[in-house]
């Protein structure tokens, strides 16, 4: 259990396992992106080892964020080659992204994620009541996947970030906070379609043998602006600039027009989203996008956007389009507004 959760809530589950007589150890821990680490997954081993559990019938159980979830999961798939795990999703980014799927992972030579495996859990427990209690600026962290999501496949997720982002934030993803009026309930409408879209990619290619991937959008160059910067940035902050500039891209090589790019940038914005970083220099560009290669096959395999809701996968995007895209977005975007 995340430390951090496990000053807020540790007593109630600690009432909920007495009420039911289940043999218990709970091990609170720092969970953060700069533990993530091998060190960490044995120290959970070693505590799983001492506290003795049957092979098949007694899971270990991950509740905190998505780098909880990751060091958890990795642990129970190297204890006896495979433990079942329960994941417990407790910040909005865990609760749409990493609930979802089946890797496991820890950093490893200052690279993220280099280390891990393939290992569904046997649960994923969502409870959006736990989102109330994470700070606003860990929402809009979330919210930055849930975008992903919705520039690649679901225009009507776009549409509903655009309109009810600020409410979203200002709710903490609470239902019973719905707005006056409205038909819908935002949270509930926004989480779904972010998880149906995110088991719609995964689900067919859980164990990534087509590399070609929707999911990657935004993650082509943020896994390495995230560790140079560590802990600067957030997750999702890192994923949304990269994201920022590949809208920009997109509308370099005419895939969207002036206006679904300015949309998109003030939607982010209006998610309270880094759209700009200093330290994303095309120099990182080139290398990360160099190191693609190597990751993916000989291929870059770039998701853009090719409307709003719509996307593709390019591997010809040549360079000259990148850096002119790359000048833009700096001219526009480095003053923290649109021009």
């Amino acid at each position: 259990m995340d430390e951090v959760v496990y000053n807020i809530y540790g007593s109630q589950v600690t009432d909920y396992l007495e009420a039911r007589n289940v043999l218990y150890r709970i091990l609170p821990l720092p969970t953060t992106e700069e533990n993530k680490s091998m060190d960490m997954a044995l120290k959970i081993l070693e505590e799983v080892h001492q506290f003795g559990i049957d092979r098949r019938t007694e899971p270990i159980i991950a509740i905190g964020g998505g780098v909880c979830l990751d060091i958890v999961g990795l642990a129970a798939s190297l204890y006896r080659r495979r433990t079942p795990y329960i994941r417990v999703p407790t910040t909005l980014l865990s609760y749409i992204d990493a609930s979802v799927g089946a890797k496991t992972g820890v950093n490893f030579a200052n690279c993220k994620n280099k280390l891990g495996t393939y290992i569904a859990p046997v649960a994923a427990f969502l409870d959006r009541s736990f989102i109330q209690s994470i700070p606003r600026r860990h929402i809009a962290n979330g919210l930055a996947e849930m975008l992903k999501m919705a520039l690649m496949k679901h225009r009507g997720l776009f549409e509903l970030l655009e309109v009810h982002g600020q409410f979203l934030l200002d709710s903490k993803f609470q239902s019973a906070s719905v707005l006056e009026n409205d038909r819908i309930d935002p949270a509930s409408v926004s989480t779904r379609v972010a998880i149906e879209t995110m088991l719609e990619e995964l689900a067919p290619n859980l164990w990534e043998d087509d590399l070609d991937r929707l999911v990657d959008f935004g993650h082509l160059i943020s896994p390495q602006l995230e560790m140079k910067v560590l802990p600067a940035l957030l997750h999702g902050e890192a994923v949304n600039i990269d994201m920022a500039y590949m809208v920009y891209v997109s509308c370099e090589i005419g895939l969207l027009t002036e206006e679904e790019k300015f949309r998109i940038i003030c939607c982010m914005m209006g998610l309270e989203l880094p759209v700009w970083h200093q330290d994303f220099t095309f120099a990182l560009v080139q290398k990360s996008l160099c190191d693609r290669l190597q990751h993916s096959g000989g291929l870059v395999r770039m998701p853009l956007p090719t409307g709003l809701g719509r996307a593709e996968i390019f591997n010809d995007t040549d360079e000259g389009s990148l850096f002119r895209a790359y000048e833009k977005w700096c001219d526009e975007l480095s003053t923290g507004s649109p021009q």
